[in-house]
Formats: C-alpha cells, sequence, structure tokens
C-alpha cells in the first residue's frame, strides 16, 4: 500500500508528520537509496527502502503506549551527555524504541508518557491543543487568595505571560501547603517557575494527570501499558 512520506516515517515513530515533513525538505530521507525532499512523495510500506540519516526505517513495528511513574533524579530524553540515568533507563522491558511525549524536570516525579507514535506525541505537546496537566506542589508558605487569581490569569515568568490556570490548596502543613496546580502548557520549569513569581517555591513536584488519565497507585519507577479506551481518549484530545 502506498502512504505519503511523511506520515510512513510518523507511523514508524521517527517524528510527528509535522517534524517529519521538516525531515524530508532538509534532505535527510532517502527511498531506496536517493534523497527525496518532495513533501508529495508517496512510498510502498512493502517494496520500497526508507532510510533517516543512514538507517533503515521500518513502520512494521507495533505502536505502543506507556505510563511511568517517572522518579526524581532521572532525565527525560534518550540519552544524556552528563551520563545521568534516563527515563529509557526504566522500561528496558519494553523491545520498541519509544520515546517521552514532553519533558519532566530532573528533579520533579509523576506521570509521564512515553511512545512510538509520532502523531500523538506531537497532539500532545503542541500548545495549541491546551492539553491539561495536573500536579501536586508542596509550597513554601501559603499562597493568598490574590495569588490564586494571579494564577486563574496567567503569571509572568522569564518567557512572559503563561496560559491560565488551576491553584487549588488542599492541606496546610506548618511552614508548607500542599496545592493542586492545572496548566494546558508545557513550559521550561513552568509550575516552579510560576510559583517562584508569586514568592512560594516549589519544595517538591509530581505531575499526576495528562487529560483526564491519572497516574493512580502506579509505584515510582514503575511503568505499565495503557489500555485501549485511554488509547482512544489521548486521541480524541
Amino acid at each position: 500500500m502506498e502512504v505519503r512520506l511523511q506520515k510512513y516515517l510518523a507511523e514508524a515513530g521517527i517524528a510527528s508528520r509535522r517534524k517529519a515533513e521538516e525531515l524530508i525538505t532538509a534532505g535527510k530521507v532517502q527511498v531506496n537509496g536517493v534523497t527525496v525532499t518532495e513533501l508529495g512523495t508517496k512510498v510502498d510500506d512493502k517494496a520500497d527502502i526508507v532510510t533517516f540519516n543512514g538507517k533503515r526505517v521500518s513502520n512494521t513495528e507495533r505502536l505502543v503506549y506507556i505510563m511511568l511513574n517517572k522518579p526524581e533524579g532521572f532525565v527525560t530524553t534518550a540519552k544524556d551527555q552528563f551520563g545521568r540515568p534516563t527515563v529509557i533507563d526504566l522500561v528496558k522491558g519494553v523491545k520498541e524504541r519509544v520515546v517521552p511525549v514532553g519533558r519532566l524536570d530532573y528533579d520533579t516525579s509523576g506521570l509521564l508518557l512515553l511512545t512510538n507514535d509520532g502523531d500523538l506525541t506531537f497532539k500532545l505537546t503542541h500548545p495549541s491543543k491546551k492539553v491539561e496537566k495536573t500536579y501536586v506542589a508542596k509550597l513554601f508558605g501559603k499562597p493568598t487568595e490574590e495569588n490564586i487569581k494571579q494564577f486563574s490569569k496567567g503569571v509572568e515568568i522569564d518567557t512572559g505571560m503563561t496560559q491560565p490556570a488551576k491553584l487549588e490548596i488542599t492541606e496546610e502543613l506548618g511552614k508548607y501547603c500542599v496545592c493542586t496546580i492545572t496548566i494546558t502548557e508545557g513550559k521550561n520549569r513552568q509550575v516552579r517557575k510560576m510559583c517562584e513569581a508569586i514568592k512560594h517555591p516549589v519544595a517538591t513536584l509530581k505531575r499526576i494527570g495528562t487529560g483526564k488519565l491519572m497516574i493512580g497507585d502506579l509505584k515510582k519507577g514503575a511503568y505499565r501499558h495503557l489500555t485501549e479506551s485511554e488509547v482512544k481518549y489521548l486521541k480524541g484530545l
């Protein structure tokens, strides 16, 4: 069956379709030994040989969807230049080449999705999709009503004004308080920066939900495959 080259690459888990288009136009993809830069190119998934950066690409690999409870002290990359442990080290039982969907900071724990579905990765991480991400944060001090209103309107951080977010205090613990924080973006260290901006820095941070998908009782450092209904839900976001 013939499919567009960018779709073939996405189904093989190389990148999202949009990113695959960039790889093609940059001359990084070859079909039967010939570099292809035309986006309308179609390939036969059985007869043609597609390579990316000199390595053969196959879209016969089954798509997998994994939820990991990431511990602190792991980086959200496939490899780390400083030799730190990565989240891929925690899913060594998975034969397919999966990549993290978005990021969780080195010192943040909780729900992290991994997949080889490039299209879903793009859908869940693109800012325009506004997928909610829910965190439990232990903060120094107690945010005021004004702070909570600030979150609901957006907070000024070093990269500009954030999208509106939710902050709800759930427990007071002496000089700390526990809050549930929900955002719809994924900027670098965003929750921590927002809390610093209102003068209540984060002591500990854990992501517990992506959309309606919650981490539940999954143990720290453990992972599980998503159910069919969970995958269908994510694709429908």
